[in-house]
């Protein structure tokens, strides 16, 4: 059950949360989008299994994206540094840091992702799961970097990462 009116609490039970495959390993669980918070958060959990690519480098223009490692552990870069979260660990990238995010090699993990002030994001995991499956095209996620404030881009630190590992 979940309630959409201002001022209201915001209930997701864990059976009836809507998840999505974004790709071959990893699932994204929607928890609260901006709609249901009065536009004060987004949130959603993300599984990355092993070898999962996890998310490429990007920013957001318009909010401030927090992560809350729930078990596992994550490499995140953070501009052009990578950094290694392990269970428990919490973090906060403002806005216009550029960041990605992937499992640690060889594990896996959990993260609660949190975007304040809310982005209405849930139809941006739907296109992810959609090109996932072939009924959209990476296309369609260029052309909503807008849209969903996503701003993806190429970092050499964040590809020496990936083929280092």
């Amino acid at each position: 059950m979940s309630f959409s009116t201002a001022n209201q609490p915001v209930l997701v039970r864990a059976g009836e949360a809507e998840t999505l495959q974004d790709g071959a390993l990893s699932l994204i669980t929607l928890l609260a989008d901006s709609p249901a918070t009065a536009g004060a958060l987004t949130a959603n959990k993300a599984t990355l299994r092993k070898g999962s690519p996890g998310a490429p480098a990007h920013f957001h223009t318009r909010a401030t994206e927090m992560f809350l490692v729930l078990s596992g552990s994550m490499r995140i870069l953070l501009g052009d540094k990578v950094v290694t979260l392990g269970e428990g660990d919490f973090l906060t990238v403002p806005p216009r840091v550029p960041h990605a995010f992937a499992p640690a090699p060889g594990g896996e993990a959990e993260m609660l992702v949190v975007f304040t002030p809310g982005m209405d994001r849930f139809d941006y995991y739907r296109l992810l799961e959609r090109v996932h499956r072939g009924e959209a095209t990476v296309q369609e996620i260029k052309d909503s970097s807008e849209q969903f404030d996503n701003h993806y881009f190429e970092s050499p630190a964040w590809q020496r990462e990936l083929a280092d590992r």
